[in-house]
């Protein structure tokens, strides 16, 4: 069973991650995009950990829903409300339970992307953080490692694919041949949750 102080590891985890990579990001965000997304998680999460130091909700729903809207409010660009609303959702249909199995969990980030899909109205192939977010879920089955090595290969496969939603949709195709960041960082995620698991 998973407790509220897995899910701060969790974030806890993302953030570092997402410290040690903000530069990776930005880089990859630079030729098809504003050249923030590093900085703009960074921030974000920077955010999300102060929070929770503060805070400390007891339950894996609270430590959700705190950090979605610490990232909403923190974080500029599509970013932000994207990465807050997946986790706040996910925070939301987790309820009020102090402990939550995986297969609940699951369930869980599930809605949380169906609630990113809908508002950035990103379809897999797109080349967006779905590309990444999509293969990891659908992985969790197996293990939080499997959802890891999902999240990466797809966010890899982003890279010969033309961008069809977002700042790199307006490239055309001119964004075939990089990597798309949001796919990069959601990997990041996932790759933390995986790590707070200890896997």
């Amino acid at each position: 069973m998973l407790d509220a102080d897995f899910f701060r590891r969790w974030m806890t985890a993302t953030a570092a991650s997402v410290e040690r990579e903000a530069d990776r990001l930005t880089a990859l965000d630079s030729p098809i995009g504003d050249a923030d997304h590093g900085s703009n998680l960074r921030r974000g999460f920077a955010a999300v950990t102060a929070s929770l130091e503060k805070e400390a909700p007891d339950t894996p729903g609270g430590v959700l829903t705190l950090a979605g809207r610490q990232l909403i409010s923190t974080v500029g660009g599509a970013s932000g409300p994207l990465y807050g609303t997946l986790l706040r959702r996910t925070g939301k249909a987790l309820g009020d339970a102090s402990e939550v199995s995986e297969a609940d969990f699951a369930a869980a980030f599930r809605t949380g992307i169906e609630a990113v899909t809908t508002l950035g109205g990103a379809a897999p192939g797109d080349k967006t953080m779905v590309d990444a977010l999509l293969p990891a879920v659908d992985a969790l089955g197996d293990g939080f490692a499997a959802a890891r090595t999902a999240a990466e290969e797809g966010a890899v496969a982003t890279t010969p694919l033309q961008a069809r939603k977002g700042r790199a949709s307006y490239l055309g195709e001119r964004s075939i041949g990089h990597q798309d960041p949001g796919a990069t960082s959601s990997a990041l995620l996932v790759a933390a949750l995986a790590e707070a698991n200890g896997d």
